[in-house]
This record gives C-alpha cells, sequence and structure tokens, in this order.
C-alpha cells in the first residue's frame, strides 16, 4: 500500500491520474493499452496520468515480456510497508 505521505500527493492529481491509479490498484499491472480499456480514457490521458503518477513515483514501469513493444505499469509497492504491516497483524513466515 501506498505511504500517507503518496496519498496525499495522489490527492492533489488530477481525476484522470486518480482513476489510472485506482484501476492498478484493483486490477495490478497492466499495459498502457489495458489501462485504456479498463478506465475508458483516451490514450494520451492515459500517458499522462502515467507520467504524473511516475513523478511521484507510485507508479512503477517494467518491460513487458510478452510483448518487448509495451510496457508494464503497476502500483510501486515499498517494502518497509509491508513488513510494518506483517509486523502489526502478526504474520507467520
Amino acid at each position: 500500500m501506498a505511504t500517507q505521505s503518496e496519498l496525499e500527493d495522489i490527492d492533489d492529481l488530477p481525476p484522470s491520474a486518480k482513476l489510472v491509479f485506482k484501476v492498478l490498484e484493483y486490477k495490478g499491472a497492466l499495459t498502457q493499452k489495458e489501462i485504456v480499456e479498463e478506465s475508458m480514457l483516451s490514450a494520451r490521458t492515459v500517458r499522462y496520468a502515467l507520467e504524473r503518477l511516475e513523478d511521484l513515483e507510485v507508479v512503477e514501469e517494467d518491460v513487458y515480456f510478452a510483448d518487448a513493444r509495451q510496457n508494464l505499469y503497476e502500483i510501486d509497492v515499498p517494502t518497509e510497508t509491508t513488513a510494518e504491516g506483517c509486523e502489526k497483524a502478526n504474520c507467520a513466515d
């Protein structure tokens, strides 16, 4: 999950960027084309939203191995947050 300060930064973004973030949050890693289909936004709007989210470092871009011409986008989950959440929930390894 994103940290509190990252969530506050996301609140300042345009609605399209918030929608792209939510799509990635619910669906997991997607290509730009898949984000366009899921969000029903234009490709240009999704591209702009992804740039804004990458600037905030809440979304990370990776190579899509099924088709190297495309990139895969996913929410960048800090490892510290997962470790803290696991400690609080008394997770067993």
